[in-house]
């Protein structure tokens, strides 16, 4: 099946015609088991993370943590840096349901209990502090760094995901703001804020 517009075709069985927007790249798949944290960083275990691209794709898939109502979380760290404390400025959306359809809310900003950060450096959140352990409950989305190898700019990132927390609410959740360094960026680390990353898989891919 394609997808055909204005008489141009831009899929075609799944495939996207040639000259039409950029490529992408898988680069790597880190999969949880009771991991502390799932850490890309540049030049290890076959990761790409610098200048190769101007922009890159990490997706969230049935991400689970092994505490109830906890944080996703990430921060990252520059060239030859370690102990992932860049400074961050951001900012957190969010809307929410729940299965009874009794409780919603949203578009809503959220600056409380650290959701968005202004050149903090603590890791930053990406899910609301309710992800809850049952088999119901994980988070799926994407988080888009933007030029990571660049070392005249900030780096910019964009977070869309989706969460079933405790209680059987679904939050949707936006974050978008940048880590405040020019030096490049090659390190990337997720974890929860207690506990461990029980399941789930992250994978990396870049924008040609």
């Amino acid at each position: 099946m394609g997808l055909i517009s204005n008489g141009t075709t831009i899929f075609d069985a799944g495939s996207m015609s040639a000259g039409f927007g950029g490529s992408l790249t898988f680069i790597k798949k880190l999969t949880a088991s009771g991991s502390a944290n799932l850490t890309f960083h540049h030049g290890t275990s076959d990761v790409i993370l610098d200048s190769t691209y101007k922009e890159y794709i990490f997706t969230f898939k049935n991400i689970h943590p092994s505490s109830n109502t906890t944080d996703f979380t990430f921060q990252a760290n520059t060239v030859g840096a370690s102990g992932f404390n860049e400074e961050i400025t951001s900012t957190f959306i969010n809307a929410y349901n729940n299965e009874g359809d009794s409780a919603r809310a949203g578009p809503r900003f959220l600056d409380a209990d650290g959701r968005s950060q202004h050149n903090g450096t603590a890791f930053n959140l990406i899910s609301v502090s309710e992800m809850g352990n049952d088999n119901d409950q994980c988070l799926g989305g994407y988080l888009h760094l933007f030029n990571p190898g660049d070392t005249t700019f900030v780096k910019h990132f964009i977070i869309d995901v989706n969460q079933t927390v405790r209680d059987d609410y679904t939050f949707h959740n936006q974050i978008a703001g940048y880590f405040n360094v020019t030096a490049a960026i090659d390190e990337i680390q997720f974890k929860m804020a207690s506990g461990n990353i029980d399941l789930g898989d992250i994978c990396l891919y870049g924008v040609g």
